[in-house]
């Protein structure tokens, strides 16, 4: 019965962990997908670009805080960007 106990509590555990770094891969891999979009996208204006650049410089302030608000606003951040590049990609900003 202890195990049982035990293992129930390990295993809540880790699943109340998970959305947490969950969300910081997601921010990573938000990040990834923008460097290689910029780097296979066909033609960025420059106010786009500087956009672009600005806001990832942003995004990584806040998730170098290690808190779950910054990991938020990182995936915001990169989020809007990653819209953006797909907007520009269409022919539309």
């Amino acid at each position: 019965m202890k195990r049982t106990a035990l293992a129930g509590l390990f295993i809540s555990a880790v699943m109340l962990a998970s959305p947490v770094f969950a969300a910081e891969d997601l921010c990573q891999i938000n990040l990834q997908k923008i460097n290689d979009a910029v780097a296979s996208s066909g033609e960025i204006s420059s106010d786009l670009q500087d956009n672009i650049d600005s806001t990832v410089a942003q995004a990584k302030e806040e998730q170098s805080k290690g808190t779950k608000e910054g990991t938020q606003a990182c995936i915001s951040l990169t989020t809007q960007v990653l819209q953006d590049i797909a907007n520009n990609n269409k022919g539309g900003e």
